[in-house]
């Protein structure tokens, strides 16, 4: 029977992309790439104690990101899903993302943030999410990606960022550019959209999502990894409550390419499709074919961990902080990581797994 929700991957954008290299190399930036991007984090973090009963380490962000009534923070992918190796430059990476909430009439969409853990104190640096396009004159230029961004998924050189209804954005790490100084300007017509941002990280393609008549189009609240099973498979899920849906599924990673596999017309069909999700979803991982979704319960109550899988959840109540969000696993560590995001209250935290169940 099919699912009656599939994935359509789009044309590159490989023009535009190189477009905005060459634009931004003329102006003193250009392609950068995640490695370099890694030798210039210009923020600390701290780490903190998590009030959470699940968390055993945690960190919070400087006192500008901790307060932001702009940006909210999101996804959370680290670098054990990057690769086997768990490493990245041989540091742990933890890339965060946020979405921008409309303030004074302008809306930033969503970034990125890279997080040093390989030092006491960890250190990060924000990246613009940004859609590269050609105006009528043949120049180029950038506008923010505004999608939510409910969660994100580092694997092979690619990452992947949740965008709800219309499906999920995919970007190529490599493709980490410097804003120049005549770009900071305007000259080029490529500062107008990257706010001031030193670093823009522009969309190679999309996986779109499409739905058959009298299905309801799949809500990709928020994705994770699953190295676990025999071949790596992306999960996702929806976020709902007052009876809208909270469907569950996977679709199956190529690990030749580490994206989506997909048929001779481009589409991905999910591997598995569940209706039994439960209320308020915010991130769900699959470790050995055991789920873990994390779920929230507003800005004052702390939220808690479903452990199990689809219509066999046991809950584990009030053992995560206030507005937790995705989760992610580190595997040599078997850990699963989180975040949260209400403005005074967020932190990036991980857990001991076997302390779940």
């Amino acid at each position: 029977m099919r699912p009656g929700v599939r994935l359509r991957r789009s044309s590159e954008r490989g023009d535009e992309v190189e477009a905005l290299a060459a634009a931004l190399a003329d102006a003193g930036g250009g392609r950068v790439g995640l490695s370099e991007l890694l030798s210039d984090l210009d923020r600390t973090a701290t780490v903190a104690r998590v009030p959470a009963s699940a968390a055993h380490w945690g960190f919070r962000w400087d006192d500008e990101d901790v307060r932001s009534r702009r940006w909210w923070p999101q996804g959370i992918t680290t670098s054990a899903d990057h690769d086997d190796a768990e490493v990245y430059d041989e540091r742990r990476v933890v890339l965060t993302s946020w979405y921008s909430k409309e303030l004074d009439g302008v809306n930033m969409g969503s970034r990125i943030t890279v997080v040093d853990l390989s030092e006491d104190r960890p250190r990060y640096r924000h990246v613009l999410l940004v859609d590269a396009f050609t105006r009528d004159d043949g120049t180029v230029d950038v506008r923010p990606l505004k999608v939510h961004a409910g969660g994100i998924v580092w694997h092979g050189e690619h990452l992947h960022v949740a965008s709800t209804a219309r499906g999920f954005a995919t970007c190529r790490l490599d493709d980490v550019m410097r804003v120049g100084e005549l770009g900071d300007r305007g000259r080029l017509g490529v500062g107008s959209g990257s706010f001031g941002y030193r670093y823009l990280l522009p969309v190679r393609f999309t996986y779109d999502g499409l739905a058959d008549e009298g299905h309801e189009p799949m809500r990709y609240s928020f994705f994770s990894l699953d190295r676990t099973s025999p071949e790596p498979r992306l999960v996702a899920g929806e976020y709902g409550r007052g009876g809208r849906t909270t469907r569950l599924l996977d679709y199956a990673i190529d690990p030749s390419t580490c994206l989506l596999r997909v048929s001779e017309d481009a589409i991905s069909l999910p591997s598995t499709l569940s209706t039994q999700g439960v209320w308020r979803m915010q991130g769900a991982t699959v470790v050995d074919g055991r789920w873990y979704v994390t779920t929230s319960a507003g800005p004052y109550l702390r939220g808690s961990m479903y452990v199990g899988g689809p219509g066999a959840f046991r809950r584990r109540a009030c053992v995560l902080p206030v507005g937790v969000e995705d989760i992610a696993y580190w595997p040599s560590r078997d850990e699963l990581w989180s975040l949260s995001e209400y403005p005074g209250r967020r932190y990036v935290f991980a857990m001991s797994r076997s302390g779940l169940g």
